[in-house]
């Protein structure tokens, strides 16, 4: 099966809605989309991997910042440079309870509520706090310090 990459145009820094906006489209209709690429530090531009041109602005009609496809198909040695492959191997499940490691919230524990890999972040609970506060944070900014069901180090001195 042949497919082709296009090239999105969009507002610049609203790269991240649009992909959103894509997904969540391309999932509703069912759409021939298998990629959606969101270029680091590629400003204003999105790449969509579909089987046609039709398929791809099915995609995008009607989502905000979405301008429309550059005239031309892109070849992937074009772009194979701007692209990274990153694999990300994650240990983390949901229930674990973590210590943010950067940020505001810097050495809070958390419990973690969901996990998202596509946009690699993970929804958390803080548990020093009366009321339950979800926070959403990048998975490298937390680390796991204890499973569900483990018990908690301290706990293993006595």
């Amino acid at each position: 099966m042949e497919t082709q990459i296009f090239v999105l145009r969009t507002t610049a820094n609203r790269e991240d809605q649009v992909v959103d906006f894509i997904t969540s489209n391309v999932q509703k209709k069912k759409l021939d989309v298998y990629a959606i690429i969101r270029p680091h530090g590629m400003r204003g531009y999105i790449f969509i991997e579909a089987k046609d041109r039709q398929a791809a602005e099915d995609g995008y009609m009607g989502i905000p910042y979405a301008k429309g496809l550059l005239p031309k198909p892109v070849d992937y040695k074009e772009i194979e440079g701007m692209l990274e492959q990153v694999k990300i191997q994650v240990n983390i499940q949901r229930s674990d309870i973590v210590e943010i490691i950067t940020g505001p919230f810097k050495r809070e524990k958390a419990k973690v509520v969901r996990i998202d890999m596509q946009k690699e972040e993970v929804v958390l609970e803080l548990l020093e706090t009366a009321i339950p506060i979800p926070l959403t944070l990048k998975l490298d900014a937390v680390k796991v310090i204890r499973r569900e069901g483990e018990a908690a180090p301290e706990d293993e001195m006595s």
